[in-house]
């Protein structure tokens, strides 16, 4: 008698589990449907969407693109020459605006532009892809202002143009998306752009938890390594070259005449290895935050950041510094003077 009863009981037990496990399964694939559902793409039209440094790379791709969609874009470019060529293949729902998001003044301009321009139905999306890359060279042979200028345009900028919009966007409960970086994640190289955009990645964190009651989602775009403006080899080389030049005796011995030679290499190898030509990557993901109706909080793009640099974040540190200084370039006498 007690062997069937339990039995029964264990039929049930198996068949609850089954029960709950079909639940779960259901959850599943209904929280995936729920998150690839978009919004009527009919309704495109009366939805304005404003992007920074549009001039080139994904800034670029991404007016045109979202335009072609069917948003009415507003697109900031640094320069005439951008404006000018990004207009000329474009219809009349994409338009130009100079801006550099280190004028506050500037930016004070544009924002009541926008303003007028989008009138009550207020700015859906906010994409603040501006940047710049700064000197990337060893620490000790920087100075403040090899720092300042990454920091006022990643991150001073970004907030800066953020809390001009921020009104315009509540008002349409819409959607702020700031393009930071894995060099928010993992500190990739010295110098100013991996603290600017760490910096922009808790600005986008608090942003996003203060934005809740409002209504407007806030996603952040942590790019891998891209071939864009940003990392011109040659730029980056010529910009080392000069800072070598001017640094003290005492640190170039310490480094060694060969130190820039070879940090060319293993940089280049690392590029052959990470880099990433489809800038479209980027551009998905900004179009998934702006038209999903339940938009990621965080967005990687490229399978570097997949594979390498988002996983490695989390590692621990021991594990990071030895990854990470296996592309550093060993010095000749640290203890030259």
């Amino acid at each position: 008698m007690n062997g069937e009863i339990n039995g029964d009981e264990n039929s049930t037990d198996i068949g609850m589990f089954h029960y709950f496990l079909l639940w779960l399964v259901a959850c599943y694939f209904w929280w995936k449907w729920r998150k690839g559902e978009n919004l009527d793409d009919t309704n495109l039209g009366g939805k304005y969407v404003f992007i920074t440094g549009c001039d080139s790379g994904f800034g670029n791709l991404a007016a045109r693109t979202l335009h072609k969609r069917g948003f009415r874009v507003i697109a900031g470019c640094l320069t005439e020459i951008g404006a000018a060529e990004l207009e000329a293949e474009a219809s009349e729902k994409l338009q130009t605006v100079l801006l550099d998001v280190t004028d506050t003044e500037n930016i004070k301009m544009v924002a009541d532009k926008i303003k007028k321009e989008v009138g009550e139905k207020g700015l859906w999306g906010l994409i603040n892809n501006a940047g710049v890359m700064g000197a990337a060279a060893p620490t000790d042979w920087l100075n403040i202002q090899h720092y300042r200028t990454p920091i006022e345009v990643n991150l001073i900028g970004l907030i800066n143009v953020t809390l001009n919009m921020l009104p315009l966007v509540k008002k349409a409960k819409g959607r702020i998306i700031n393009v930071t970086s894995v060099g928010g994640v993992v500190p990739l190289c010295s110098g100013g752009y991996c603290p600017s955009k760490y910096g922009a990645e808790a600005f986008t964190d608090s942003l996003r938890q203060d934005m809740k009651p409002f209504g407007v989602k806030v996603s952040c775009i942590e790019p891998g390594l891209f071939k864009t403006a940003l990392s011109d080899k040659m730029k980056v080389i010529k910009e080392k070259m000069e800072i070598w030049n001017r640094l003290r005796p005492e640190i170039q011995r310490q480094y060694g005449e060969n130190y820039l030679r070879e940090d060319a290499m293993k940089k280049e190898r690392l590029i052959k290895l990470c880099q990433n030509t489809d800038l479209s990557l980027v551009v998905q993901c900004m179009e998934h935050a702006l038209m999903s109706r339940d938009p990621q909080t965080r967005y990687s793009a490229g399978l570097d950041a997949k594979v390498l640099w988002i996983p490695l974040s989390v590692m621990p540190t021991f594990v990071q510094d030895y990854v990470l200084m296996k592309n550093k370039v060993k010095l000749l006498d640290p203890n030259a003077c």
